[in-house]
């Protein structure tokens, strides 16, 4: 049924620089909740008894959400409208966020699953909101709000065992702390709703679902985003506990992750200005997959130099290869409303893949007390996101039928 997806814009120059300010916070929130788990999680461990299979879990448990939330985004803003549903959202991430703070571990995962359903909505969300509202800007915006998203990332991994160390409740106190520039970003998005209006019917044909689920291109993107989220997402729960196994201080491990991290910024910021210039982006992911492979094989042999160069190459590819998986879930439609639906059924296909990432790697770990085991387990995974990449990258949209 064909439809449009409701915007929250903003009236002349004033109301773009409050849009992009209100998308690049809304980024900034989207990654430190889950990026604060892997520093904190021998501590974490040890105060609550958990194995490393449960440690992961809390970092698969977002990406549940992120899962069985996301392909009903469109239901939500049919209903209430894009800003609405974005705000909503950050209240979501924010109230699960805080929740970690108390003292019990059933809060400790009951905030994780709403905070992960915050984000799911956000996931969905900003790249249509985005191709809307900076229509002839798209790939530069698709830059700067995926590089915000790295930039909390790494913050929020490096600042974690210092704030421990420094705010009341040690651990938890760290882990509640990014509720609030969570909440500064639902301030600054709060304009948008004074312009929110309901969605109309429109005229042109939208995909629809049967048609997302029969296309061979919008499962090899959807692949592609789920191969690359379970790579991102096995190294933000496990890298720190891999370095504290060659002899790292856990702050000294955090701060690897925070490297890693960081440098996923320039990936995300370069990749879709490069993969801008052509139809199709088959040599640029050569290129990311080769350098992935390079930086695993680096940190499986320690004597081919220090981890963190490696840690840092891996994060710049993987960085540059969610920007690149943004990105296609664009170019590979022709309207925003499409483009809502693709990002819905991607991001739903995809989290759902790799909430599986963390648990493996540490139910891996556990059976065999090697974390070459898990680096082998990532080749493989490089492996099958080539060749779903190459078809995701090849020029073409899904088109209505």
């Amino acid at each position: 049924m064909p439809e449009t997806v409701p915007t929250a814009p903003g009236t002349g120059r004033h109301g773009d620089v409050l849009l992009a300010a209100g998308i690049l916070l809304i980024a900034f929130n989207l990654r430190p909740a889950i990026a604060t788990v892997g520093p904190l999680g021998p501590d974490m461990r040890s105060a609550l008894g958990l194995s490393n299979s449960m440690l992961g879990l809390l970092t698969t448990l977002p990406l549940l959400a992120f899962g069985t939330v996301s392909i009903f985004t469109p239901v939500f803003t049919r209903r209430f409208g894009m800003a609405r549903t974005m705000a909503g959202a950050l209240l979501l991430l924010s109230v699960g966020t805080a929740m970690r703070a108390l003292p019990t571990v059933g809060s400790l995962f009951t905030g994780t699953f709403l905070f992960g359903t915050g984000i799911a909505f956000g996931n969905v969300l900003l790249p249509a909101v985005v191709k809307q509202g900076f229509s002839r800007k798209y790939g530069l915006m698709t830059s700067l709000y995926s590089g915000m998203m790295g930039v909390g990332a790494a913050l929020a991994a490096g600042l974690a065992v210092p704030l421990a160390s420094a705010l009341p409740g040690g651990w938890r106190g760290a882990l509640a702390v990014w509720a609030l520039p969570a909440l500064l970003a639902l301030a600054t998005w709060a304009p948008q709703l004074r312009h929110a209006r309901k969605p109309t019917p429109g005229t042109v044909p939208a995909i629809g679902l049967k048609t997302l689920f029969r296309s061979r291109l919008a499962w090899n993107v959807a692949l592609f985003m789920g191969l690359q989220s379970f790579a991102f997402y096995v190294v933000l729960a496990w890298l720190p506990d891999m370095m504290q196994s060659r002899g790292m201080a856990p702050i000294a491990a955090g701060w690897v992750l925070s490297l890693s991290q960081a440098s996923g910024i320039a990936g995300s910021l370069l990749v879709p200005l490069w993969a801008g210039r052509k139809p199709g982006q088959r040599h640029i992911l050569g290129w990311l997959i080769g350098l992935e492979a390079v930086a695993l094989l680096g940190l499986a042999l320690p004597q081919l130099g220090p981890a963190e160069l490696w840690a840092a190459l891996l994060g710049l590819v993987l960085g540059g290869s969610f920007s690149l998986a943004l990105f296609l879930i664009v170019v590979r439609t022709s309207s925003t409303t499409d483009a809502t639906r693709l990002s819905g059924m991607v991001q739903s296909i995809g989290y759902l893949l790799a909430a599986t990432g963390p648990f493996l790697a540490g139910a891996l770990f556990d059976l065999s007390g090697n974390w070459q085991h898990v680096l082998l387990l990532l080749f493989a995974v490089a492996a099958f996101k080539l060749y779903t990449g190459l078809g995701a990258a090849r020029p073409g949209v899904v088109r209505p039928v």
